[in-house]
């Protein structure tokens, strides 16, 4: 089974336990698609990097992001991110972000994390730059994860689809 395929079986899977299981107030509703009401929260998370299936198979890219990162969530639509991880190109990158997810369709939240990255040799010679990723969150009691889609762009960013599991240990 190619990595792809796990990660779509993964993410179907989570997918459908969480909506048959979650006790969010998008699944106890009947609105299935349903803008986010701005609250309050504190919750920090951790994680141990991303796995990604990338586009350009041809490239030999590392899909095993491996690293160290966290996730403050301050409110219901906004989190902030920052972390370190072993990139596509085998070289370490350090980050740090915003999420924004306003949106939910059942307990998946939709957005787009923005911030900035380093470490990719042929974007900015390996030095920081900006960045904004159209972003999918599941969060649990203890655990969740976020999808994020990255798309191609020239020889400078590899596209892929990256799946990052993170645990809940602050509430």
């Amino acid at each position: 089974m190619t990595l792809l395929r796990a990660l779509i079986r993964a993410t179907s899977l989570l997918t459908l336990s969480t909506v048959l299981a979650s006790n969010s107030s998008a699944a106890q509703s009947n609105d299935f698609f349903q803008i986010i009401t701005p609250q309050s929260k504190s919750e920090l998370w951790i994680n141990p990097g991303l796995v990604s299936h990338h586009f350009q198979q041809d490239k030999g890219l590392n899909n095993g992001n491996w690293g160290a990162g966290a996730e403050y969530r301050f409110n219901t639509v906004a989190s902030v991110t920052a972390g370190r991880f072993y990139n596509s190109d085998r070289a370490y990158s350090n980050y740090a972000g915003v999420y924004y997810q306003p949106v939910a369709i059942g307990p998946i939240k939709i957005g787009a994390v923005i911030g900035a990255f380093n470490g990719y040799p042929t974007t900015n010679h390996g030095g920081w730059f900006a960045a904004a990723l159209p972003a999918l969150t599941w969060e649990g009691d203890l655990l969740g994860a976020n999808l994020f889609i990255i798309p191609t762009v020239g020889d400078r960013v590899h596209g892929a689809i990256s799946l990052q599991v993170k645990l809940k240990i602050w509430e």
